[in-house]
């Protein structure tokens, strides 16, 4: 059986025996924190993927001065082993992986599974808040290789070099619908962009929210048309789901150029004048 390319996944019981650890932090990334007010890991700080991994002025990632203050308040040094897990089978802490990855934190793991696996095994979770002492995080410089702007797939669409990935459901690839049900965050048209295959995200995953194998992966990717020889650009709606399918090619499959484009639908399905496939 072939292996990941990158050791970037721990397992729930890995997480278990390792949280106390002091070279280590947890971190439940979710859309809003109710799920970890709730209960959580025990020693895991929560970040807020709304309000804390996206600026409030602009809609952006964070600058590489906002993620330093956000490590430091974390009580996060470079050394730190920074593990990440989260609900909705890790969409939002992929997406925090993968904005990390960009700013250079280089000891960072996705707990494979996120909330969905340690609820099915009955692992404890506390609602005691860990106490963190803030650092000095120092500003590093990014590398956005891993990140398409609307002008990246605006060009792509011109060429059968890049494969386009469309993560959502097909209902929402259709146009049937813009934005799942209970989802605010919308776009003014339905469909999505031309020549993109769809291939959700859940198909990647198993019943338990783990990652499926490297070998079941590969076919999954290369039955659609997305082989390692290509330049792949993933999307989403607002770029959680279709970070984690970016982790899936890029850091578990080790395909080289992938890029995620998370301004997704809700960009690209209200500008106007761009092309829009519809097939409802």
């Amino acid at each position: 059986m072939t292996e990941y390319q990158l050791d970037v996944l721990v397992s729930t019981e890995w997480v278990d025996q390792h949280k106390q650890d002091p070279d280590v932090q947890l971190v439940e990334v979710d859309e809003e924190n109710r799920a970890y007010e709730t209960g959580h890991i025990q020693t895991a700080i929560a970040w807020n993927w709304s309000t804390q991994l996206n600026d409030q002025t602009r809609r952006d990632i964070l600058t590489p001065e906002q993620l330093a203050d956000l490590l430091g308040q974390s009580g996060i040094t470079p050394e730190t082993t920074i593990i990440l897990y989260g609900d909705n089978n890790n969409w939002f802490a992929a997406f925090a992986y993968w904005q990390l990855s960009m700013f250079g934190h280089t000891n960072l793991k996705l707990m494979d599974g996120g909330r969905v696996k340690w609820e099915q095994e009955n692992h404890a979770y506390t609602t005691d808040i860990p106490s963190i002492e803030p650092v000095n995080y120092p500003v590093k410089a990014t590398d956005r290789s891993n990140r398409a702007l609307q002008s990246d797939v605006a060009a792509a669409i011109r060429t059968e070099k890049t494969a386009l990935v469309d993560v959502r459901s097909p209902e929402e690839y259709s146009g049937e619908i813009i934005a799942p049900e209970g989802m605010n965050e919308t776009a003014q048209r339905g469909g999505h962009i031309p020549g993109a295959a769809n291939i959700p995200w859940k198909l990647a995953t198993n019943d338990d929210g783990t990652f499926k194998s490297a070998d079941e992966l590969k076919k999954l990717y290369k039955e659609q048309g997305v082989t390692p020889d290509k330049d792949v650009i993933t999307y989403c709606r607002i770029g959680e789901r279709a970070a984690h399918t970016w982790f899936a090619l890029h850091e578990l499959l080790g395909y080289e150029n992938v890029r995620n484009y998370d301004g997704s639908w809700t960009e690209w399905g209200s500008m106007i004048g761009v092309p829009v496939e519809r097939s409802v």
